[in-house]
């Protein structure tokens, strides 16, 4: 059997190597590596000046990772913007808010990680704490704190132990979007894993955290053989 066609979505950034400096589509290694050992092949999906594109991207794709990054922009959730909200990326927001869309539309196994669980949450009528402290281990280093999932979860079926986790966020949901249940929490009642409601279509989780950080493959597997 083909191995499942992984998307993941890139920063857009200046980057520099060899003897340029140029803007480039990023993405941090260890997300491709991510799917590549969870057993799927993984695809860049940098993002697209045209966003009705995403339809027919999510349609060559067998899953879908949106990978974290800079702040969800706080006009995407009706929010005034807090002075320690970093940057907005207009590009990626619109970009990734269609590809969730259009992932829930045709029922494309769908992850979220760290900003890319915001975003879902954002894109289905939630909104979030523009900022809380205790989530990292100071800039640019990684935290660890400890998940635990909410039994009768997917999520919780997937893991269902109290675990450690790598952390690296300042922002997290605060109102909660209709169509999503929370599915662990952090120790201080931070919401660290979403995912549809009972009853939904697709298979779709947002983790807070960052897998692609860790050794833990379970819950990329489990995207992985949602693709399959």
């Amino acid at each position: 059997m083909p191995k499942p066609l992984i998307g993941v979505t890139t920063y857009l950034d200046q980057a520099s190597w060899g003897v340029w400096q140029l803007p480039a589509a990023l993405l941090p290694a260890a997300y491709p590596a991510l799917v590549q050992r969870a057993g799927g092949l993984a695809v860049m999906l940098p993002p697209d000046p045209d966003p009705a594109s995403a339809r027919a991207a999510v349609s060559r794709l067998d899953g879908l990772i949106v990978a974290g990054g800079a702040d969800v922009d706080p006009v995407r959730y009706g929010a005034d913007r807090d002075p320690r909200t970093g940057p907005a990326a207009p590009e990626r927001d619109t970009w990734e808010l269609a590809l969730i869309h259009a992932a829930l539309a045709t029922d494309t196994p769908l992850l979220g990680i760290c900003r890319g669980m915001q975003l879902l949450n954002v894109a289905l009528g939630g909104t979030l704490q523009q900022h809380l402290d205790g989530h990292t281990g100071g800039a640019g280093v990684l935290g660890t704190h400890r998940v635990k999932p909410v039994p009768g979860t997917r999520y919780a079926a997937i893991v269902p132990e109290e675990t450690g986790v790598p952390t690296y966020h300042h922002q997290a949901v605060d109102r909660l979007a209709g169509p999503l249940v929370a599915s662990a929490y952090a120790e201080d009642g931070t919401v660290e894993a979403v995912e549809t409601a009972e009853g939904s279509d697709g298979w779709v989780l947002g983790v807070q955290w960052h897998p692609e950080m860790g050794q833990d493959l379970r819950v990329t597997r489990a995207l992985v053989a949602a693709a399959s």
